[in-house]
Parts: C-alpha cells; structure tokens; sequence
C-alpha cells in the first residue's frame, strides 16, 4: 500500500523525498564517524596530559621521598595522598594513584582502596611510560602510567594517572555542537539544491512521471521492433542514435548505435539517400537483395535541430509486381493490335468469300498463315531456349504496335539451356523495353538485338534509333533512380537498366554504353553460371512470354 503510494506521488516529489532521505542518512553517518574521529582525538590529547600530570607526580620530591622511606603513615591523611590529591585537583584529573613495587596503592581518590593491592602487573617497572585507555575502579579513562624512582634513579613503583571519560564526552558534546550547525546548514542546502533539481527533471521530461516514461519507452520498442519498416534516427552529430531490426535486415546492419554512415556503409547511393544528401523527397535504392524506399525527415523542436529520422521501406516484392503489371498492360496493348489486325483479315476473307473468289480466299488466308510462322521460325532457327524465344517474339509484337520494327540480329546464335537464363531474361526485356522507348516517335524506329553464346562468355547487344544517351548522362545511367524520361504507367523509370547494371557486374561481367545511329548497349555474361538462382531475380518478375506454334497463339 505504501509503495502504491509513493509510486502514485509526483516526479519531483519523490525525486525530493529520496534526495532528503540519502541527505539525512548520509549526513547522520557522518556525523557518527566524526563524533568517532574526534572521540579518539580527545583520548589522546587526554593521554598526552594524564602523562603529563603523572611526570609530574612522579618528580615530586614529597612523593619521592615518601616511598623512598616506605610511606611510613600511609592512610587517607599521609604524605603521598595529600600530595597526590593536590596534584590531581590542580591538573583536573580524575585519579592520582601511587603504587609500590608490591602493587600496594599509597594514594586514590576512594580511600578505602588505599593500602590495597592492584590486580595486574605494575607495568612501569620495566622503566617505560606506559598510556592508552583503562576500565579500573573509576570508569573508563584515558590513562598513563611513569616510573617512580627514588634520588638514586632506582625504581621504587609507578604513578598512575587517569582522565574519565565523562570529561571527553562534554569537550566532544561541546564541538559536535557546532558541527551539527554545519551538517544541518548542508543538508539545507542539498534540499534546496534537490529541488531544484526536481523542477528541473520535470521540465526535462516535458512534466512526465516515471510510469509515462516508462510507458512511452516501452511503446517506442513495441512500435520499432513491430513495424515491418526499418527505421533510423540521428542525432546532430551525424551518429545513429536509434535503429530497429527491419533496419538492420534492410541494411545489412549490426549493432550500429554510435556510429556514422561512413563507417557502416560503403560510398555509395544508398548511403547519400541515408545521409539526405540526395533531397527530401523519397529516394528509391537498389541493393543486392531489395529495392528500397528511403525518406529521411530532420527533427526539430523549439528551433533547435536535434538530429534527423529515417524510414527505409522494402518495395521489392512491390516493383517486381509494378514491372510484371506494366508488362502485362503492353502485351495487353499488343493482343488489342492483332485482335484489331486479325478482324481486319477476317473483313477481308469474308469479302472474298462472298464474292465467290474461294481460291482467292484460300490463298491469302495461306499467305497469312506462313508470314505468321516465319517470323516465329526465324527467331527459333537462331534461339533454342523457348523462353527466350517467346521473350523477344512478345517484344517484336509490342514494339509494332508502337510503331518500332524490332530485329534479332542473323549472326545471334543462343543454345537451348544457356547459363545466366534468368539474368539473361531480365537483362534483354530491360534492354529492350528501353530501346523501344528511345526509338518509337523517331523516324524509322528501328531497334536490333544480337544474342550471341561462346564457350566462354554470353554477349547481348542491343542497338536503337533513338537520340542517344546523352554526354552528361554517362556518369549517371547505372544510378537507380537515374532517367532522362518520365515514368511510363505505373512502373517508376531509373530502376531497370540500374538493376542490369547490378545484375550483371555482380557476377563478374560487364555492361558498355555506345553510341550508333541511338544508344548501343553491351552486355557480357562469363561463363559457366557459377550461380543458377541469382539474388538479382527478386527484383523483377520473369516477364510474361508469347510462345507461337502451329495451332496459333498462345500467351
């Protein structure tokens, strides 16, 4: 019940409260051990002056004399007494006690014990002084104990001196005194310095209790752990000062906190879109295994920047499905075309039918026919993957209808399992899609493609009509992102030929940009495949194909 209450009380409040709690137990600590420190202080100025006092003692030649001659009326009223008691009054002791070498006691302030013998040993007889702390018949006292000698320098007993106790607790009582004033104007001054501190932890944590931030901490970890975004924060330094587990998967991270970019990631796109020097807007970044969306926002409050927030999220599955629609939508458009060309023949047939001319019909709708399988024959007698084959007859059909006459070049030669066959796919539909776009609206748009395997490597070429690549694009071609031309349709422009790029340099070939009557763009695949399942095909679907036979066509 108790801690339900303290833990319902205010930020400041508690912190308050446990800042007076340790000031006080701190404080009454201190005060303990230095009552301590000074306690022993005093037993040994105390021992230094019952020493003294006893020298004194000692020397008296009274004294001296007295025991030199046996003290011959000892009692409450001899020599040694009186003296003794003298001595003892003027130096403020509690005891004056002279003893024989036989431990008799000649003096001591309870006279009933005078003429008793002391239990332990007479320890001054070994010509030593003797002080320290003893518990005799007056109390605890700070003591001291000298040689007695007579005027031969014979030793005849000791003098023992005493200072109680009760004396050191009133010079300590009086000191601690003002050292309680000082402990009590310090923890005066730590509360008010608590407080202050309080009201400044509140302010700190914008008047949140500890059970909010606990809470708020607890939400941000459910919330960045939970979310299938990777996220980033940065502080004004540039160093990551917060990083998810998507973000470490997305990014290919490890534990990350406290460092720059640079030395996490290599120079490169995807580091300049992190850093945000590629603009605010979304940027979208390859790497080997996704293609990223990146957006980075600084973070400001009060006019004061504290650093920046990225999100990184993964669109790969996205594009891929983006490209296979945006392909579809063209193969669409080309079934749209022959569906258009193919009612026009059967206009025609129907005419001639009509008008009696069989034979004629017959012969154009034969003429129709091989002119239909020739094309398809021509690609197969260089092409034996089937794949490819209705690859690029689906290209010849889309590039028609978009006024493009597309071409395999007659010295292409491609066997019927070839290495990289996935690549090669994803690599001739970009190249192709792009030269297609380059060179319809020119005049004359014409785009060749040359396929050619050796025992070492696979080479494509594929060569447009279109204006070219521009000089000052050369530097920037490969960089996803990167076009000179709008998005067409749904699919965002600067992520295919990015994507060859990587493809293809990823497994040791290489990727030349020329120039022709267009843009000449050659790509060399080494051989063997060393990897059949490469991690460039999740970038893009493999592209729908159109596969001709003789019962007609077939998507």
């Amino acid at each position: 019940m108790e801690a339900d209450l303290f833990s319902r009380r205010k930020l400041s409040t508690r912190i308050l409260a446990s800042q007076l709690l340790i000031l006080a137990v701190t404080s009454v600590i201190g005060f303990v051990l230095l009552a301590f420190a000074q306690r022993d202080e005093y037993d040994k100025v105390n021992e230094e002056r019952a020493r003294s006092i006893a020298e004194i003692a000692a020397t008296d030649p009274q004294i001296v004399a007295a025991m030199q001659a046996g003290d011959p009326g000892m009692g409450p009223n001899s020599i040694v007494q009186t003296v003794a008691t003298r001595i003892m009054n003027a130096g403020n002791a509690t005891y004056v006690v002279v003893i024989d070498r036989n431990k008799v006691r000649h003096s001591h302030p309870q006279p009933q014990l005078i003429g008793a013998a002391i239990e332990e040993d007479v320890v001054a007889l070994d010509g030593l002084t003797h002080v320290g702390i003893d518990n005799g018949a007056t109390g605890r006292s700070a003591n001291a104990r000298i040689p007695l000698k007579d005027s031969v320098g014979n030793i005849i007993g000791e003098v023992s001196v005493g200072i109680n106790e009760s004396q050191v607790l009133r010079q300590l009582l009086g000191e601690l005194r003002v050292f309680a004033l000082y402990i009590g104007a310090a923890l005066g001054v730590g509360v008010l310095a608590s407080y202050v501190l309080a009201r400044r932890l509140k302010r700190t944590t914008f008047g949140l209790e500890l059970e909010e931030i606990a809470g708020l901490l607890q939400d941000r970890e459910a919330m960045l752990h939970g979310i299938r975004e990777g996220v980033l924060a940065f502080d004004p330094g540039g160093k990551v000062s917060v990083v998810n587990d998507e973000a470490r998967r997305l990014l290919g991270l490890g534990t990350a906190l406290g460092s720059r970019l640079e030395d996490l990631l290599p120079e490169g796109r995807l580091r300049r879109a992190l850093a945000g020097e590629l603009g605010p807007d979304e940027i979208h970044v390859l790497t080997d295994s996704h293609c990223l969306a990146v957006n980075r926002m600084p973070v400001v409050l009060h006019g004061r920047a504290l650093g920046a927030v990225v999100t990184v999220r993964d669109r790969t599955e996205i594009v891929g499905m983006l490209r296979e629609l945006d392909s579809v939508r063209g193969l669409t458009d080309a079934l749209r075309a022959q569906q258009h060309e193919f009612a026009n023949r059967m206009h025609t047939l129907a005419g001639l039918l009509e008008l009696g001319e069989q034979q004629e019909a017959l012969d154009y709708a034969v003429e129709l026919a091989s002119a239909d399988r020739s094309r398809a024959e021509e690609v197969r007698e260089r092409i034996g993957n089937s794949l490819m084959v209705g690859l690029i007859v689906a290209k010849c059909t889309v590039a028609a209808e978009r006024g493009v006459q597309l071409t395999l070049d007659p010295s292409s030669k491609l066997g019927t399992e070839p290495g990289h066959l996935r690549r090669l796919l994803t690599v001739v539909g970009n190249l192709l899609d792009n030269a297609v776009d380059a060179a319809s609206g020119s005049r004359a748009a014409q785009v060749t493609l040359l396929i050619v395997e050796s025992a070492e490597s696979i080479t494509v070429r594929v060569t447009d009509t279109g204006p070219g690549v521009p000089d000052e694009a050369l530097a920037h071609i490969f960089e996803d992102g990167y076009s000179t031309r709008p998005d067409r349709g749904t699919a965002r422009r600067g992520l295919g030929l990015a994507m060859v790029h990587r493809l293809v340099t990823r497994h040791g070939g290489d990727i030349v940009v020329g120039s022709g009557p267009g843009a000449v763009f050659t790509v060399r695949l080494p051989l063997p495949d060393s990897d059949p399942a490469p991690l460039g095909a999740v970038f893009t679907a493999a592209p729908p194909v159109l596969v001709l036979d003789g019962g007609g066509t077939r998507w």
